[in-house]
């Protein structure tokens, strides 16, 4: 039978595993037969797509916390999709629902690990950022691995981010000292301005360290990594006895083919971590899932009262997730990263 435009799925492939920085023939696009749900089974149309820094990783073959995805398969990624055909007995066509359906259009459900969601409480896209893995990630970051103690000064990377944004505007909702480190000039006045940071500083300036110390006058006792690479080096010796260091993420790292040049720094740091009795510790938010509840609950009503604002950042068409998950890479994304797959009826 031919494909005709209301038959096709548009589906992103991993075609190649990158050697550093992804590359477009890393990817493939293909159009298959959108597929019909059998019984027990639901058909799920994307409307949002979410990109995220960990899916670099799941490009590569090494063993990690999850497994890779296989060549020739749809690139995974947490999607929010309408139920457009349903054979299942808790789904019925029209219901939204948050769902991990990667990079296509249609997918096949049997229901499993689905949430439904209500656009009267929250947009729908909400799911897949600062009412999502991002922004759970930040909640259990800050508060549970990183055990934030009353006059903690918090310092922040990638914080105009989907999860640094989050990260620092709960340490200031709870009454800390909080320094951003972000990108370009106008992140940096967003994160103090919009979200009420204390201060921001640029990763691209030549002074960076110097900066940093000038805004930390009393050090640091909480660093939220999301960076590493230079950032880091910026922080470690501002880090007070028994800092607490949550490591969420290293995205100046992901595309790394061999070790940075220069000296081993890993005998400096372990005396650091020794003689100032600190606490490196990294974590995936899943491992934290009995808090999703709790999260959901405080996160929510902050959201919804203004406490807590959000940024996104949407992409028009499955067609450019490539190039929008390249910039992501080099922090050219503001905000949440999203591709709009298709129409949210919703807004």
């Amino acid at each position: 039978m031919p494909l005709t435009p209301d038959r096709v799925n548009r589906q992103v492939l991993l075609n190649a595993r990158p050697v550093g920085f992804p590359v477009d023939t890393d990817f493939k696009m293909v159009e298959a037969l959108v597929p019909e749900p059998a019984l027990g089974q639901l058909l799920i149309r994307t409307i949002y797509l979410s990109l995220d820094p960990y899916m670099r990783g799941r490009m590569d073959a090494t063993a990690s916390y999850a497994k890779p995805v296989q060549l020739g398969s749809v690139m995974e990624g947490g999607t929010v999709g309408e139920v457009v055909a349903s054979k299942h007995d808790q789904f019925e066509e029209g219901e939204l629902v948050l769902s991990a359906n990667g990079w296509q259009e249609y997918a096949i459900s049997d229901g499993q690990g689905i949430r439904k969601l209500d656009p009267s409480i929250a947009p729908v896209s909400t799911a897949l950022g600062v009412l999502g893995m991002p922004g759970m990630t930040a909640y259990v970051g800050l508060l549970e691995v990183g055990e934030l103690k009353v006059g903690d000064t918090v310092v922040v990377s990638a914080a105009s981010g989907a999860v640094g944004a989050v990260v620092g505007q709960i340490a200031k909702i709870k009454g800390h000292r909080v320094v951003g480190v972000a990108g370009v000039q106008k992140k940096c006045t967003y994160v103090t301005d919009e979200l009420g940071f204390d201060a921001c500083v640029s990763h691209q300036s030549d002074t960076l360290a110097v900066d940093l110390a000038a805004v930390c006058p009393d050090g640091i006792d909480l660093y939220f990594e999301n960076v590493g690479g230079k950032v880091f080096d910026a922080v470690l010796p501002l880090l007070n006895q028994f800092a607490r260091v949550p490591i969420c993420g290293r995205i100046a790292n992901y595309n790394m083919t061999s070790p940075p040049e220069g000296p081993n720094g890993v005998p400096h740091l372990m005396g650091l971590i020794l003689i100032r009795r600190l606490r490196l510790r990294g974590f995936i938010v899943w491992d934290h899932a009995d808090s999703a509840a709790e999260f959901i609950r405080e996160v929510g009503g902050w959201v919804r009262s203004g406490q807590l604002k959000y940024r996104e950042d949407i992409v028009d068409g499955l067609g450019n997730a490539v190039t929008a998950f390249q910039g992501m890479l080099r922090g050219r994304n503001f905000g949440k990263l999203l591709v709009r797959v298709s129409d949210d009826k919703t807004r």
